[in-house]
């Protein structure tokens, strides 16, 4: 990995649309040089109630949500949580852009440089069909003891590069890295 701090984010959310629905949990863990420093979670308290379907899906229901904060009340420690580090998601523009839509209705900007690990996995394991989450949790073993829910999925990130850490030569995941890396 290239020696740098990295964001690693996971969003959970009332649906598909960055400008129509809500952020409903949020992790982040920050690494720097290779190691976890901090981690950051948080539901998140929507203006309107999560269907039935993101309920199933996510396991998160509106009484979880009751006493939540609200995303106008995490914006400041989010925001610093991801002020000196890549942001690296899984599909990295949907997390991203529900983080820009969700600063935006309180009036703020959000932009950050962003590594999305899909599109990594597709550079350094061209031979697979597919690179959702659930395929590399497959293909890799991985365990994740709470899929669907934001530290859980955000956890199997982190287990991911240390796969790839452990699979290429530091250089080409570094130079993977910095190719994909979009402003």
């Amino acid at each position: 990995m290239i020696a740098q701090t990295f964001c690693l984010i996971d969003t959970e959310t009332t649906g598909i649309s960055g400008k129509k629905h809500e952020i409903i949990d949020i992790a982040i863990l920050k690494v720097c040089n290779g190691t976890i420093v901090d981690r950051y979670e948080s539901l998140v308290k929507p203006k309107n109630p999560i269907n039935g379907f993101i309920q199933n899906y996510t396991g998160i229901s509106n009484q979880m949500v009751a006493d939540a904060p609200s995303f106008a009340h995490i914006a400041d420690e989010v925001e610093n949580f991801l002020s000196d580090g890549i942001f690296v998601a899984h599909n990295a523009g949907f997390d991203h852009s529900f983080l820009k839509n969700e600063f935006a209705r309180i009036g703020r900007e959000f932009e950050r440089p962003r590594l999305c690990t899909v599109k990594l996995s597709r550079h350094l394991y061209p031979e697979y069909p597919r690179h959702g989450l659930d395929a590399i949790i497959e293909r890799f073993e991985i365990e994740c003891k709470a899929r669907h829910r934001a530290m859980g999925d955000t956890e199997v990130l982190w287990e991911f590069l240390q796969i790839l850490n452990n699979n290429f030569d530091q250089k080409e995941v570094g130079s993977a890295m910095r190719q994909l890396i979009t402003h």
